[in-house]
């Protein structure tokens, strides 16, 4: 949301808050916020970048960051020299000498994986980047960076990041063996289904309530009324919002590391950190697994 719906002062605070609390992980990508008509990539990255040098957080906070998606420019993908070439765009936007998770956006099948994997080595052994991971990958292209990793003894991506939500439930049958097998940190993102997990959507009529409520339209359906129906009656046990509980349900689950969530205001800042403190009964989270299935 950096860049894309909030500016730089407001995302400045909601940072103070999130850090303030104990949190201290920030996902972003050289991409975000691309899709907004004048920006030319790395808007976000410049925010967090300036967040950081004004309030000298750099060792309080985990930055995980992204290469490879399409750039205004045309340029994309995983090869060695574009990775190593916009590494230090993304270093210099950030305002800091080392990313601490640099991940592949999404695949790349013109680039060989071992050549992408040695753009990384080559920056680890630098100092520039802690640990990489991946995102967007098939299972089996994901699963064998891994065993080339192993291999040719290369980095080896450490996290990756599948869409896995209370609705979207693909990672389950074609990722949790590779995640289990490999040992990765799984980071999940549209956690909360792009905001139709907050219950704020409930027919096309409020797809204008947010920049992204065109996108509800999917989940529309029998599947997401029933889901939404258990969430209202959690939310109201546990006394908190449908985001809290959608949250709390993947932080539950042991293949997840941490799920990945925006916020565009205080209050679902406070709603999204509070999914920590939540502990759901496991009847309730079968009442989930089975409303999302």
């Amino acid at each position: 949301m950096f860049g894309w719906t909030i500016d730089e002062k407001k995302s400045h605070h909601l940072l103070d808050i999130f850090i303030d609390k104990g949190f201290n992980c920030i996902d972003t990508a050289d991409s975000y916020s691309t899709w907004k008509e004048g920006n030319k990539g790395g808007e976000s990255e410049k925010i967090i970048g300036s967040w950081m040098k004004k309030n000298n957080k750099r060792n309080s906070v985990i930055i995980a960051t992204k290469v490879g998606a399409k750039m205004p420019s045309g340029q994309k993908g995983l090869s060695k020299k574009y990775i190593l070439s916009e590494v230090e765009t993304s270093l210099k936007r950030l305002q800091t000498d080392y990313i601490d998770v640099y991940q592949s956006h999404y695949d790349d099948p013109e680039t060989p994986l071992e050549e992408t994997l040695e753009a990384y080595q080559q920056l680890i052994s630098e100092g520039k980047v802690r640990h990489i991971g991946a995102s967007n990958f098939s299972p089996e292209r994901l699963e064998q960076s891994l065993k080339i990793s192993k291999e040719k003894d290369l980095s080896e991506y450490k996290t990756f990041q599948p869409k896995y939500n209370l609705y979207d439930r693909e990672f389950e049958k074609e990722y949790a063996e590779v995640v289990k097998k490999y040992e990765l940190s799984d980071i999940t993102y549209y956690s909360v289904a792009s905001g139709f997990l907050t219950g704020k959507y409930r027919s096309e009529k409020d797809f204008s309530k947010s920049a992204r409520g065109h996108g509800m339209k999917k989940y529309l359906n029998k599947k997401g009324f029933a889901i939404l129906k258990v969430l209202e009656e959690l939310s109201e046990k546990y006394a908190c919002s449908y985001a809290t509980i959608s949250l709390a349900w993947l932080i539950q689950n042991p293949l997840v590391a941490a799920p990945i969530a925006r916020a565009t205001n205080e209050t679902q800042l406070r709603e999204l950190m509070q999914s920590t403190e939540i502990n759901l009964s496991e009847p309730d989270i079968q009442k989930l697994n089975a409303a999302g299935t």
